[in-house]
């Protein structure tokens, strides 16, 4: 209660506006796919983050370069799992989805986390995971398929759905190697470098592809995909955190579905149907099952604690 008391209750505010950058952020990557190829947005999200991080970290990046180094493998993987392929297949999916289902799928994360946990951290899940998994899988699977699951993969409809559920299979990665290595570096520190390697690995795909053109059709899309998303969110979830600790601010995100719904269908006049809420509503109560601890696990944990 220390904490709350010196941040007061306004810190449950922070992880709400984080969440609704990141979910308003889902939509402008939906509007900006008529607009700008997945490859360009996805570089110049992070070249904007890096222009504006790089006045006040690249001094203090130099000077931390004796424990950056040791770390460089372990960031380069960072980045390519959580920048790269994350952020670039969110922006592929773009354009053969709608916003609402990729705010949908992108709460499929903590499921997802539980079973890479599982195979990377040997952290076996209990009953409730398992049941809990299962239950927001077949409201995943009932949403892509619109409530017809006999046409699922007909006619090769819903590979915008798929591509999205790969991208949150990375960013789950994303989330066990950071718990795995815990890399001891100041966090604005990680992010810099995570950046910088971010932009290195899109140089094939821009020699291959090309780089589109900043126009006035995308350019605020991409402000403020460099600035919002990319900063801004994560430093307000960072200190909501700390105050908060991981598990109350992670409760959250299973916020982002409903933000990116109702955003969507003011800006992009995306409809809400009933595949969505019961799809939702199966996925949501899956994830609060699966984070469920059984008796067993929270007795061991009151122990540990005395």
């Amino acid at each position: 209660m220390g904490q709350l008391s010196k941040y007061q209750k306004w810190v449950f505010i922070l992880p709400l506006i984080a969440v609704f950058i990141w979910s308003l952020n889902i939509t402008v990557t939906r509007y900006v796919a008529d607009y700008i190829s997945p490859a360009s947005i996805s570089f110049y999200r992070w070249f904007v983050a890096f222009i504006i991080l790089t006045p006040f970290m690249l001094p203090k990046v130099w000077q931390q370069r004796a424990l950056i180094r040791p770390l460089i493998g372990r960031l380069a993987v960072l980045s390519a799992f959580g920048m790269v392929l994350y952020q670039g297949l969110s922006y592929t999916a773009a354009h053969y989805t709608t916003a609402t289902n990729m705010g949908i799928v992108n709460a499929f994360v903590p499921i997802f986390t539980i079973f890479i946990s599982y195979l990377i951290l040997k952290d076996k899940p209990n009953r409730f995971a398992i049941v809990g998994s299962l239950l927001s899988f077949a409201g995943l699977i009932y949403v892509m398929s619109q409530g017809q699951l006999s046409s699922l993969f007909a006619q090769g409809g819903h590979w915008g759905d798929a591509v999205m559920v790969i991208a949150v299979g990375f960013y789950a990665f994303y989330g066990v190697f950071l718990k795995k290595w815990q890399v001891q570096l100041p966090l604005m520190t990680s992010l810099y470098v995570q950046i910088g390697f971010a932009l290195l690995y899109h140089v094939p795909f821009l020699l291959y592809l090309g780089l589109d053109a900043i126009d006035a059709e995308n350019a605020m899309s991409v402000l403020y995909a460099g600035m919002f998303p990319s900063l801004i969110a994560p430093l307000l979830w960072m200190v909501a955190v700390q105050a908060l600790g991981p598990n109350r601010t992670s409760i959250f995100m299973n916020l982002m579905p409903v933000f990116t719904a109702v955003i969507a269908s003011f800006w992009l006049a995306e409809q809400w149907t009933i595949y969505h809420s019961i799809g939702g509503i199966m996925i949501l109560i899956g994830i609060i099952l699966a984070q469920k601890k059984t008796k067993k696990v929270v007795q061991s944990q009151l122990e540990t604690a005395t």
